[in-house]
């Protein structure tokens, strides 16, 4: 394969972590978190045993944190540094670079060129997204890339709106640089043991310092919600789910994920905490369908029900884990 190169996988072979199994209620997350999720399995690395972040989640008064993998912790289990990278040449020649000083780079590109994307945003909408690099052939105008739920190709054409070289973007004074990290592996990361104390220092340290009543609050806000969805079209539906259901189900599917990867570690006592986690994200995909119903119809009814089986849920599991390890 010509090209520079960082991990020795390809798309045909390669298969996404457990994370974003088939099986999973919220198959993705957000692209920050996803892009991550994959370039520590790429990596060879766990990346459930640094979901204690997830404690975190408040919410922000017109969304549910937008929740990512702190760069602190990484560093802390990984020995991964992670820092932006200076982009005064191409995005594609700082980028090789470091693939060849062993890195890889994180660049926030548009999904209107990503091939992975179709059916969303693929040739329709021009979405921020994160990818990680692996495989960059500028010659040969091709990208293996992590990004969502796997690893991907570009090439061609796309290759060249990722990286702004078609002719209608050249020469375009009001076209900014990118936001771009790079990934350096500066020491061993923790193993067996050490992996799981550390992964269960950083859960204490989250839970210490995490936001009180955030469903609560989500729920007194709540009526403005349906007044805003009801006055605007689908379309600000699907912007409103993705920022507030999804953040909310998917961030608690994964702390259900981190505390089965912590039973399997050999802590007991919570299968409940974990079964708890599940029925907030269920709810919240459920809790979407009928609002999307709703906003269809013009026609809201009441809510109560769902709300509170998620406002359960969301306190058992917050309240269990405090009571084991706050």
């Amino acid at each position: 394969m010509a090209g520079v190169r960082l991990l020795p996988i390809d798309t045909a072979s390669y298969r996404p972590h457990a994370l974003h199994g088939p099986d999973r209620i919220w198959l993705e997350t957000n692209c920050y978190v996803d892009v991550w999720i994959e370039v520590l399995h790429g990596f060879g690395l766990e990346p459930l045993a640094a979901l204690p972040f997830t404690v975190d989640q408040d919410f922000e008064g017109d969304h549910f944190t937008f929740f990512k993998f702190p760069l602190e912790d990484l560093r802390a289990l990984f020995g991964l540094t992670v820092q932006e990278l200076a982009i005064y040449d191409t995005v594609e020649a700082h980028a090789e670079v470091q693939l060849r000083r062993g890195r890889m780079p994180l660049v926030e590109v548009d999904s209107f060129y990503l091939p992975d994307t179709r059916g969303v945003a693929y040739r329709q909408a021009h979405v921020k997204s994160t990818v990680g690099i692996n495989h960059l052939d500028v010659e040969a105008r091709r990208m293996g890339y992590f990004h969502n739920a796997g690893y991907h190709a570009v090439e061609g054409e796309d290759f060249d709106g990722v990286f702004h070289r078609l002719p209608a973007q050249q020469g375009r004074p009001d076209v900014l640089f990118p936001y771009v990290e790079f990934v350096k592996r500066d020491a061993p990361p923790l193993q067996d043991r050490a992996l799981r104390d550390a992964s269960l220092a950083l859960l204490k340290e989250h839970l210490a310092r995490r936001p009180a009543g955030a469903f609560a609050r989500f729920r007194a806000d709540f009526p403005r919600h349906l007044e805003t969805l009801a006055a605007r079209p689908m379309a600000y539906f699907h912007l409103y789910a993705f920022n507030m259901l999804r953040q909310l189900g998917a961030n608690f599917e994964l702390m259900g994920s981190y505390l089965g990867w912590l039973k399997g570690q050999g802590e007991s006592g919570l299968d409940e905490t974990a079964a708890a986690c599940l029925q907030v994200a269920e709810g919240a995909k459920a809790l979407q369908f009928q609002l999307a119903r709703a906003v269809s119809r013009k026609k809201f009814g009441d809510f109560s029900e769902s709300l509170d089986n998620i406002e359960r849920g969301h306190e058992l599991v917050l309240g269990g884990l405090d009571r084991r390890y706050g």
